[in-house]
Parts: structure tokens; C-alpha cells; sequence
């Protein structure tokens, strides 16, 4: 169990267009120019872009993985302990984010090449 940060960051080669760019203390995610998560290799934690619906529900449901971020208008952004989540489910993680994110037609022309359960 547990992801590691290279390992992380091999996730993203799966997504289009994922930009990074350090921060400082993180390394900041981006999809043409906006945001949809965060890396900070000291504490081997990921913030990413949420709804707040699923931020309060992963927070509540397994709060030694997940905690609040803090929100933004309608979204909430949750930080991950890499070292206490799957694999596959942070990746889905992290596709969600970059859904929420990146342009509409950028989405939908990965959702076509990868159809749910393909990624």
C-alpha cells in the first residue's frame, strides 16, 4: 500500500498536457495554465482539486488518508497522504482533478481515447 513520489509523478505522464512547475516548497500541477494539484515531496503529500461534496465525503470517511485543503468557490481541495492510498485510486484522484480543470475538449478527447477502466 502507499505511492511513492516518483511513482506519483508517473501518473501524470498518463494525463494530457500536465505541466509542472516548482513552487517553492511544492511542485504545482498544471492543464493549460490552471491549477489542479499540488506536490510536496518533503511530506510525501498531494493537494488536489475536489468538488466539496467529495471533499467532505473522503475527509470524513478516511481521515487518516485525506484532509481539507481548504476550498474555493464551488471546490474543495483535499490533501493526500501518498503513503496511505492505492495506486489506482489515486490516480482516479487525480483524473478527476484534471477533469475539473482542463478544457472541455481536452476532457472529452481522453475520456474517447481512454474509456472508464482503460486508463
Amino acid at each position: 500500500m502507499g505511492v511513492t513520489v516518483d511513482e506519483f509523478l508517473k501518473m501524470l505522464d498518463r494525463l494530457p498536457e500536465v505541466k509542472q512547475s516548482p513552487g517553492g516548497d511544492w511542485i504545482s500541477l498544471k492543464v493549460r495554465g490552471k491549477g489542479f494539484g499540488y506536490l510536496w515531496e518533503r511530506t510525501e503529500t498531494v493537494g488536489l482539486k475536489s468538488t466539496i461534496q467529495e471533499q467532505i465525503a473522503l475527509v470524513a470517511e478516511r481521515p487518516e488518508v485525506f484532509e481539507v485543503q481548504f476550498t474555493a468557490g464551488r471546490f474543495g481541495w483535499v490533501v493526500v497522504h501518498l503513503d496511505k492510498i492505492e495506486a489506482d485510486e489515486l490516480f482516479e484522484l487525480v483524473t478527476e482533478a484534471w477533469c475539473l480543470t482542463a478544457p472541455k475538449q481536452l476532457v472529452e478527447a481522453h475520456e474517447a481515447a481512454h474509456p472508464i477502466g482503460r486508463h
